[in-house]
């Protein structure tokens, strides 16, 4: 991994969320009181946007809102953050997605009502231009296809192309016979599993599944196990693994993946190795659940840098 600073694009998911901390969800036709109530920006690549910014990344956002209030507010308050939104499509035909969320401190658990999204459009114009110049791409399950299509339709002999980091935690339209085009892929342990068939989430199997995904072209493979930390591989049989951050009181675990995969691509252009990039990225995931929401609590880089040098070793 290369130590310049890079320039990143997130192509992909941007909301509005309306959130409540309540302690337990309730039965049809009652009203519960909450302990918390916020309005928050979210989706994958959104999100991953806001944790690089914070995290001192050059890092542009390229999606979809509707012409609605929602929409000018999710853009406002990425703009805020210090994320370059001069590339999000205003589109009047469509409605910018937007979310209900109780979470349960009770449980632990999340109630989401949320409204469809479409796919996102084909890359294009200066949209396009801004992706083909980046250092690195950062997509979502909804921004993967449409970059695809871009490299592969302005693919060239000799010429370069950004690097792609992939979140796949859900499921990505489109992945299948294309992980040659993703250098860094970034799913949940299950979703790796499940990608290959394999019925557990041992290290055995998550590493059989890693050489599986490298032998299809994958640069590099990282499987997030949540509260179990996360593990890299890479080709030449590069193997890392570090534990969750502890000692952090959490709120909710909402964008927590999300912070994770900004927060992993942010250490990853810092030029850290794989064990302090993994490390680094545990810890932002852990402490972004300070807050309800899944941004309010993300660690800019001073603050994250100081948390791992307190933390004892692993």
């Amino acid at each position: 991994m290369s130590g310049t600073e890079a320039a990143v694009v997130c192509v992909g998911v941007v909301t509005l969320d309306a959130l409540a901390l309540v302690d337990r969800h309730p039965d049809a036709d009652e009203r519960v009181l909450a302990e918390r109530v916020a309005i928050s920006g979210g989706g994958p690549a959104a999100t991953a946007a806001v944790v690089m910014a914070r995290q001192g990344v050059r890092v542009s956002f390229v999606g979809r809102v509707g012409t609605d209030p929602e929409g000018e507010q999710a853009v406002e308050l990425l703009a805020r953050e210090g994320v370059d939104v001069s590339r999000v499509l205003r589109d009047p035909a469509t409605a910018t997605q937007s979310s209900v969320v109780l979470a349960a401190s009770g449980t632990g658990t999340r109630c989401i009502a949320t409204r469809a999204v479409p796919p996102l459009p084909a890359l294009d114009g200066p949209a396009a231009d801004l992706v083909a110049d980046a250092d690195w791409v950062h997509t979502d399950h909804l921004g993967f296809a449409p970059v695809a299509d871009l490299l592969e339709r302005s693919a060239r002999p000799g010429a370069r192309r950004p690097a792609l980091a992939v979140d796949a935690g859900n499921d990505v339209p489109g992945l299948d016979g294309r992980l040659g085009l993703v250098d860094l892929y970034v799913p949940t342990a299950a979703s790796l599993t499940a990608r290959y068939g394999a019925t557990r989430t041992t290290p055995d199997a998550l590493a059989d599944c890693a050489a599986r995904a490298l032998a299809e072209g994958a640069g590099a493979v990282v499987a997030t196990s949540g509260g179990e930390g996360s593990a890299a591989w890479w080709p030449g049989g590069g193997h890392a693994a570090a534990p969750a951050a502890r000692g952090v009181e959490i709120v909710s675990t909402l964008g927590a993946g999300d912070v994770f995969h900004g927060a992993l691509l942010a250490a990853v252009c810092h030029g850290l190795d794989w064990p302090d990039a993994l490390r680094h990225a545990n810890a932002a995931a852990a402490l972004s659940c300070r807050a309800l929401d899944g941004r309010g609590a993300v660690p800019d880089l001073a603050e994250l840098t100081a948390f791992l040098a307190a933390a004892p070793a692993a």
